[in-house]
């Protein structure tokens, strides 16, 4: 059986002094690079997400127009070919064998909803290569990491995350999104990084 890692949206904007940026984040993409120092050999497919949204667009609703509610509507963040959008520079991506970009003009939270620069999806990428297994690490755990895992179960993948290898937003619903994703059936594991 072959395994791949999902590297969820470690990006400027979302570790410290970023736009949304998580407490840890920038730990996260430390521990990342050295997992993938450790690890990379054991993944067919190694693929790293960004949030790649529009400037001077609201991404179908996604940039609030006026108070953001950090539900379904944020502060501008991850705006294509910014620094902001770039990924955090803690995290070594020469191991990743696919750059997958998501939102691009709407709202996009599950590194299913990207695509690389060929406009392969990571559904094709998985079925092609006969994966079965993924682990998920990245950021944040209670958004756009909680979505790629579930969309990952919900494509009849065995899904395991690294709960050394995330952050969240808040401690609260960090914690209701592993509650989710283990009821979901993923397994949740420390990478020992």
């Amino acid at each position: 059986m072959s395994r791949a890692l999902f590297i969820v949206d470690v990006q400027n904007d979302f570790t410290e002094g970023g736009a949304l940026g998580v407490t840890g984040g920038d730990a996260v993409a430390a521990a990342i690079t050295r997992h993938l120092r450790a690890h990379a050999d054991d993944y067919a497919l190694i693929v790293a997400s960004r949030d790649w949204h529009h400037a001077d667009h609201d991404n179908g609703g996604h940039f609030a127009a006026g108070e953001p509610d950090f539900v379904d509507t944020w502060p501008v963040h991850c705006v294509a070919d910014t620094a902001g959008a770039e990924y955090d520079p803690g995290l070594d991506t020469a191991a990743v064998t696919h750059h997958l970009r998501k939102g691009q003009g709407v709202p996009a939270y599950s590194l299913f909803e990207g695509t690389t620069d060929a406009g392969e999806s990571v559904a094709d990428l998985l079925t092609e290569r006969g994966v079965v297994d993924v682990d998920v690490v990245g950021l944040a755990l209670d958004y756009c990491v909680r979505a790629s895992a579930l969309d990952a179960l919900a494509h009849g993948r065995r899904v395991r995350i690294l709960t050394d290898l995330v952050a969240g937003v808040a401690d609260h619903t960090s914690e209701a999104a592993l509650a989710e994703l283990a009821h979901a059936g993923a397994e949740l594991s420390e990478s020992g990084a």
